[in-house]
């Protein structure tokens, strides 16, 4: 096991290594691709490179294809770069930040909208009932004896 942050500097290499050599891949297949993030091993065999397209599901679909099969192209020339012992083995993986956003944007809205929705409804609304509903009868009587107590206390 390597040192953590020797890790790091890896998968920061190997997301820069690909986002750079990706350009040079001459398949039409591939689409407006963007390299978000690596991941690599702590034994530094095998990365992961997270990925974004712009399009739609066909066109994910496509540019994964076009990836997995320059998928060999792009080990050796980023072993080559990183002067390591063994290449990593690179796992393409789709990364949908932009639907999780949205969706979680989404989510926002509706609950927000649900509150406004429970603010107006209780706008010019009111408690039913007292208002300090755990008042009990007990309370009166002890503060009634305690006035007395103060009284009596006065009067000596």
């Amino acid at each position: 096991m390597s040192d953590p942050a020797k890790t790091r500097r890896h998968a920061e290499r190997v997301r820069e290594l690909v986002a750079s050599l990706v350009r040079e891949i001459k398949d039409p297949r591939l689409g407006m691709l963007t390299v978000t993030d690596a991941r690599i091993t702590g034994d530094l065999r095998d990365a992961q490179v997270f990925y974004t397209v712009l399009g739609d599901p066909t066109e994910q679909a496509s540019t994964a294809a076009a990836l997995e099969s320059a998928k060999g192209m792009l080990r050796s020339r980023v072993g080559h770069a990183l002067g390591l012992r063994h290449s990593p083995s690179l796992t393409f993986v789709l990364d949908n930040v932009q639907d999780h956003a949205k969706e979680i944007d989404d989510l926002l809205a509706a609950a927000r909208h649900r509150d406004e929705e429970v603010q107006r409804l209780a706008a010019g609304k009111h408690y039913a009932g007292d208002p300090d509903p755990y008042k009990s009868e007990e309370d009166e009587d002890d503060a009634g004896d305690a006035d007395e107590r103060v009284g009596v206390e006065e009067k000596r």
